[in-house]
């Protein structure tokens, strides 16, 4: 008898092998057509995988992540047959599962178009409506080369060549196409019912450069037909929000060919940049950190000293100059090392806080660029602390809560707690990471954070927390960290003078709480849609009025307010204000002052909140009053 545990702890006895199909079957029909996989022993197997002996089993359906996952895993395979079946001379490559979807690499004589993704997306839909079976076979490794070979799939043959002769492959077949897969798979192309083709985008095979340029059709699959269309409308409210489109449109910034990966900063986008480096600037002089500046160029030696030349040297912009070698700083944390050692530091200078705008330079892949969250060039709000090991739970409470109210003041709440902890390549003994890491976790606890473990994530030298925001598109975005590093200090002999007056390894600690400004400040932009509160907005308030009899009056009310430090444009043009209102709305201007006549004769201004609200007339007091509450809540 074979004897299958289920998860809610109860058994089934079968008189012999049985199939994950067949123990779905026994426990009802329902579930028996839901299921798309099953569970044995914690690992994903197809509905006709067979049982032998006793087991502990779950049934896997659409209402799973494992299912989700199988759905999209078998959807890419769709895709292929249906290129097959429409471009037979078309080769198939790889096509795994990713982030909210799939998708899978072709070798073909010309580019797809979109029409050839609408007609591949209908013939998948004729395919799936056929509900053929999904049939997995095995086969040794030269069978399935020489299978493939005489398929004229050079690709797939090339794949297999590379796994050990002594090894069997398995293949998956769907009516007409039969692809090499490890699986699992869905038990027939019925089950693929709610997906849509995206996008094409070119691929190296095998990522290489060096090799052909292969067509990447990329796809997103999902359970039900309302979760495909919460999707779509979310990528869709995610394109008006992206922030290289608001950038044009809000004359932020442009990226420019001549400085790939680098950005250009127009008036009113390093207007929103000096207002998040100054409300940084405030943090860091609030909260016990003093602010330095180190070069941007350091000799090579130093970065052989601390590991970066032998282990990111292809990641470094580099110069010479008088036969010395030289590189543009891809981080900051050695030239704080630097400043500290220069003078005698003691124990009672602990914990010692440096901050700085540090402008590094990453030399990215060209196709890894991205607006302004992925650059070549970049500052970060960086800051390293000097401490014992005693200090570091109290330091990662007294960050934890800054950071908090950094985001909230930005208007992040919603914020993931994630511990990385020991590798298996690691450094130091495993005491002292034992203390490390329960310093890490007490310290979330103290400042009231609950946060999940990520075994194994941590560096060499030491574990780290990543601080996520989500955003209001339930996106998610790591940008705080704060890690651990006992080795750099040790590397650059860095030292105080202890209570014991012997001399000590201080711990660094790294620790950012918006990264890369750059990359922040697009969170910023698609977060709040072009809409940045009144506190960071580049354009506080527009006056604008109605005729030229107010012209006057429209420029004594902008100084005034320009007076009191606020940003403010008048828009004086002989146009109909019903247009000017339009375009600052567009602008997504916070405030829109309006001035006829009788506002004029009043000494009172119209005023139009953002969204069009309309807050009716008041004096320029009033407003003043309004407007400096707005931005003190950084509502």
């Amino acid at each position: 008898m074979i004897q299958i545990t289920l998860p809610d702890g109860s058994q089934r006895e079968f008189p012999g092998p049985v199939t994950v199909a067949e123990v779905a079957a026994s426990i009802g029909a329902g579930l028996a057509k839901a299921a798309l996989a099953g569970k044995v022993n914690g690992q994903v197997v197809d509905t006709s995988h067979t049982l032998n002996e006793n087991a502990r089993l779950a049934i896997v359906t659409a209402k799973d992540a494992d299912g989700l996952e199988v759905i999209r895993h078998s959807t890419a395979h769709l895709l292929a047959y249906a290129v097959k079946d429409l471009f037979p001379e078309a080769q198939v490559t790889i096509g795994p599962v990713i982030e909210n979807g799939f998708y899978y690499d072709f070798s073909y004589s010309r580019p797809f178009t979109p029409e050839d993704l609408t007609a591949i997306e209908k013939r998948m839909s004729e395919l799936a409506a056929k509900d053929e079976p999904v049939v997995r076979r095995v086969l040794p490794r030269d069978e399935a080369v020489a299978y493939f070979k005489g398929l004229g799939e050079h690709y797939k043959a090339e794949i297999i060549a590379g796994i050990p002769a002594d090894q069997e492959v398995s293949l998956y077949r769907e009516g007409a196409f039969e692809d090499l897969c490890r699986g699992p798979h869905v038990p027939s192309t019925g089950k693929l019912k709610h997906f849509k083709l995206m996008k094409v985008a070119g691929a190296y095979w095998r990522g290489d450069h060096r090799n052909e340029m292969l067509q990447r059709v990329y796809g997103t699959a999902w359970a039900s037909k309302d979760e495909l269309q919460q999707y779509l409308t979310q990528l869709e409210e995610a394109e008006k929000r992206d922030h290289r489109k608001l950038g044009r449109e809000l004359d932020l910034f442009h990226i420019d060919e001549h400085a790939p990966g680098l950005v250009f900063w127009h008036p009113k986008g390093w207007t929103v940049w000096q207002g998040v480096e100054q409300y940084m600037r405030r943090v860091y002089q609030d909260n016990g950190y003093q602010e330095v500046k180190g070069p941007q160029i350091i000799d090579k030696s130093l970065w052989e000293k601390t590991g970066h030349w032998d282990k990111y040297r292809e990641n470094m912009f580099t110069t010479e100059s008088e036969k010395r070698e030289y590189a543009l700083k891809p981080m900051n944390c050695p030239g704080h090392i630097l400043i500290f050692k220069q003078g005698v530091k003691s124990y009672r200078d602990l914990p010692l806080r440096y901050g700085e705008f540090g402008q590094c330079h990453r030399n990215e892949p060209s196709g890894g660029l991205h607006g302004i969250m992925r650059v070549r060039g970049f500052v970060q709000d960086d800051g390293h602390i000097f401490c014992t090991e005693d200090q570091i739970q109290s330091e990662v409470v007294a960050f934890t809560t800054l950071l908090k109210k950094v985001y909230q003041d930005f208007g992040f709440t919603n914020i993931i707690y994630k511990l990385s902890t020991r590798p298996d390549k690691r450094i130091g003994t495993e005491e002292s990471w034992d203390r490390a890491e329960n310093a890490l976790a007490e310290g979330l606890r103290a400042a009231g954070c609950e946060f999940e473990y990520l075994p194994g994530e941590g560096a060499f030298y030491g574990p780290k927390i990543e601080y996520t925001l989500k955003d209001a598109l339930g996106r998610q975005w790591q940008c705080g960290t704060i890690q651990v590093d006992p080795n750099l200090p040790e590397r650059l002999d860095a030292e105080y003078v202890g209570e014991d007056g012997a001399r000590h390894r201080p711990i660094l600690l790294h620790r950012a709480i918006v990264g890369s400004l750059e990359r922040f400040i697009g969170i910023l932009i698609e977060e709040h849609a072009g809409a940045l509160p009144t506190w960071l907005a580049p354009v506080q308030v527009s006056v604008l009025n109605i005729t030229d009899s107010q012209a006057e009056y429209c420029g004594e009310i902008a100084k005034t307010l320009r007076n009191q430090g606020l940003r403010v444009e008048t828009d004086l043009r002989n146009e109909k204000i019903t247009y000017k209102i339009r375009e600052h709305s567009m602008q997504k201007v916070p405030f829109i002052l309006v001035a006829g006549d009788k506002e004029k004769e009043a000494g009172t201004v119209a005023v139009r909140a953002r969204g069009n609200k309309d807050l009716g007339v008041m004096s320029l007091q009033a407003f003043s009053e309004l407007i400096a509450a707005d931005i003190a809540n950084k509502a």
